[in-house]
Order: C-alpha cells, then structure tokens, then sequence
C-alpha cells in the first residue's frame, strides 16, 4: 500500500536537522512511504541534493516561504502565516496530495490551522489530543492531553468514541476498554461533569468500565485502553509524567556516578538500566493525534531528537494503513444515529 505524508520540515526546536534525517530513514525502512518535505527550498535543496537522486520519485520538495514560531499566537499564526511550512503541509491533505501531515511545531497553532483547514468531522464539536503513555501491561492511550481546558460531559463522551474506535484500529482490540479520569473509583466522587459523563458512557455501547485514578496511566490495578479526561487535566497527568520519568532518570544517574563503588555498580546493572530506560524512553511514544478532524494530523514533541520524530512518522503511516479517519467518521455517525433513535 503506498501512502504519502506530508512533513513539516522547518517546525519544532530544531527544524530541518531533524526533520530531514528523520525523513530520509523512514523512507529507507519503508518502499511504500513518499514523503514531501515542506520548507524553504533554499534550506532544504543543498541538505536533500543526494536524497533527491536516491528516492526520485518518493521524496518531493514543496516550497513555503514562512515558518510558525514556537511562541507564535495560534490567531496571527493563522491570519498571518498562510505560506507557512505547518499550513502548506497541512493543506496538502486538504487537497488529496497527502494522506496524513506530522509537525513538531507550534501545538496551538498547529491545532488552529488544522481545523480551520480541514474542519470537523460531523458531529464532533471539538478536536482531543491523543498518545500513548508507557505502562506495566505495556502501553495506554490517553486524551485529552490538552487540546480544550473547559469541557462538557457531551464533549468528553465524544472523545471517549473517537479515542476508542482509534484504539480498536491502531491496537487490533475489538471491545477496548474505556475509562473516566478521576480522583476516586468510587461512584460518588468526582465533579458534576465526569459524573454525567459517566452517564453518558454507561448508557452507551462502549466498554466503558467506570473510574479510574491517576495511576492507571502508567501502573493502576485497573486494565484499560483508553483513559478520557478534559484537556487540561490530560495535560497537567501528562507532564507530571514526564517530569517523573526526568526526574528518575537523573537521580539514578546521580546515585551511580557518586563514587567508584556506585560506578562499578551501576556496570553490573547496566544491561537491567539499559531495558528499564528503553521501556520508558519518550521517545518511542512521541506522536500525538488531533482527533475529530476530517484530516490525519500528527504532533511531534517540539523538542524531538531523530528517532522520536521518527516514531511520529511511523505513527502516521500507521493510522493511514489502518483508515482510523474513516472508521472514526463512521462510528460517530453510528453512535448519533443510536441516540437520536434511543
């Protein structure tokens, strides 16, 4: 199957000396995958001259004139950065010429552009973010991550059907499990959103499992799938999630480093250290989909090295393969036709 994704090469913290390299393995690991590179030619052409030759027809170059800043206002990135690398990638899938678009950059903008470009699918109100997060059954999907800070009970049970049909194509899981983010397992806990959300949910044909708390994200006693909570609690578990695993990583630094004994230590747990730390690594689960467009749109980590842009890619390549658009449109459709028949 071949597929084509368009990659905004001049976004994120470090722009083309990411993107390129990152875009040119992916296109060595896979025969199927075009790529085009959006940017300024002028940047892009003397660091892709050989890539050009190599790939011919599966790497093109499709010139922008301006790039999104990284602290740039969603509203005057839109107004005012219409050739941008983010918006040009974007309207690439608008028009057909690319089936998914990855950008490490600017999130707000990113999000801005890519609903005013390729608008919502009907019956979805708002867009959620969604990731993967790194957990003892291996790995859970999560959203909102922080696409909206105040939502409804309407809006969470939307993003509880997206997330799941996502779930159900991406992971293979017929029925995956869906939870609600909460202070408590308890039925009586929690504000008066979740708790008519919960309503919502049970009331419907997801598997939705109840409540769960924080430490299902990564090592609840609860097995889940899909965890749904609004984007500003998504965001605030998200970073303190990250903020543990720096913090992990560094004090087990500190603590083998101390002295000769610790370093002969830490040379006989190494093999147990390299495992740990790939298991948690970041940047095999960077790439987060906008959820509820009409269009495939990944967002990378601003900061991401070669290989976690790399892992975005291949989530988009992954998501064109499985259809997710198409069978997220339909079970949206579905599920409005059930309620407006219950």
């Amino acid at each position: 199957m071949s597929l084509t994704i368009s990659i905004d090469a001049m976004g994120g913290d470090y722009g083309p000396e990411v993107t390129i390299p990152a875009s040119l393995d992916c296109l060595k690991n896979n025969p199927d995958l075009k790529l085009i590179l959006v940017g300024d030619e002028a940047v892009l052409n003397p660091q892709l001259a050989q890539a050009l030759i190599d790939f011919q027809d599966r790497l093109t170059i499709q010139h922008a004139s301006q790039c999104v800043g990284m602290d740039e206002s969603p509203s005057k990135a839109l107004k005012n950065k219409k050739d941008s690398s983010m918006r040009v990638a974007i309207n690439l899938v608008h028009d057909g010429r690319a089936d998914a678009c990855v950008s490490a950059g600017n999130t707000g903008a990113l999000m801005a552009t890519a609903r005013f470009v390729l608008k919502m699918i009907p019956g979805i109100d708002r867009p959620a973010i969604i990731s993967t997060l790194p957990s003892i059954n291996g790995h859970t999907h999560a959203l909102d991550l922080g696409a909206n800070v105040d939502c409804t009970a309407e809006h969470l049970f939307q993003f509880a059907v997206m997330g799941a049909e996502l779930v159900k194509a991406v992971e293979n899981i017929d029925n995956p499990k869906v939870g609600l983010l909460n202070i408590g397992e308890e039925d009586m806990k929690g504000n008066e959103q979740v708790k008519a959300a919960a309503k919502l949910l049970e009331n419907s044909s997801l598997n939705y499992i109840g409540y769960v708390e924080g430490d299902s994200l990564n090592a609840g006693h609860i097995e889940v799938d899909l965890i749904v909570a609004d984007g500003f609690v998504g965001n605030v578990a998200l970073k303190s999630i990250e903020g543990a695993a720096k913090m992990i990583g560094t004090a087990l630094k500190e603590a083998f480093g101390r002295n000769i004994v610790t370093r002969l230590a830490g040379l006989l747990a190494y093999p147990v250290l390299k495992s740990f730390k790939k298991r948690i690594d970041p940047r095999l689960y960077n790439g987060a989909s906008f959820l509820g467009l009409r269009g495939l749109v990944i967002k990378s980590h601003g900061g991401a090295d070669v290989l976690a842009f790399k892992t975005a890619i291949h989530l988009a390549e992954i998501e064109v393969k499985k259809d997710v658009i198409r069978k997220i449109s339909e079970q949206v459709e579905k599920t409005l036709a059930l309620r407006e028949n219950a």
